[in-house]
């Protein structure tokens, strides 16, 4: 697991984007050997790394440009939510012993996810750079109770 006391990040989206490379890592390794091991975590990594973006990164970053229920941290609460739903089904598939079944969603959730971390890291890392500077101590506290 990528821990944020395992990195020099100085700011937001060099800690986050690391992270995106680690579940993309995740994901090649269980695409290379897939097993319920390889799958689990994959998708522990995954459901992490929404929720430190959306308990911690999004709220401060709402907080620091007054845009409560709107903005950029919206659209990428949907594309989570989007994601989760492709994570849910291919958690059956591989809970249920079909590994097979659960990679062939693999490609929706490729896609989607690349989409969504182009967004992230073209648009609201920098963003969140320049909004948080002066957080990004308070937030890697809080990003470490994510271990």
């Amino acid at each position: 697991m990528l821990s944020i006391d395992n990195m020099e990040a100085t700011h937001p989206s060099s800690f986050f984007t690391e992270d995106h490379r680690h579940c993309d890592e995740l994901w090649a390794q269980l695409e290379e050997h897939p097993t319920l091991e390889a799958w689990r975590s994959f998708d522990r990594a995954l459901r992490r790394h929404f929720a430190m973006e959306e308990d911690v990164l999004f709220p401060a970053i709402e907080a620091a440009m007054g845009m409560h229920g709107a903005g950029p941290t919206t659209v990428m609460r949907t594309e989570h939510s989007q994601m989760r739903a492709v994570l849910e089904q291919m958690g059956r598939a591989a809970e249920s012993g079909n590994l097979d079944e659960a990679l062939d969603h693999g490609d929706t959730l490729l896609m989607l996810t690349q989409q969504h971390n182009a967004k992230e890291e073209g648009v609201l890392y920098p963003l969140a750079d320049r909004a948080t500077a002066s957080l990004w101590t308070e937030l890697r506290g809080k990003l470490r109770a994510f271990g």
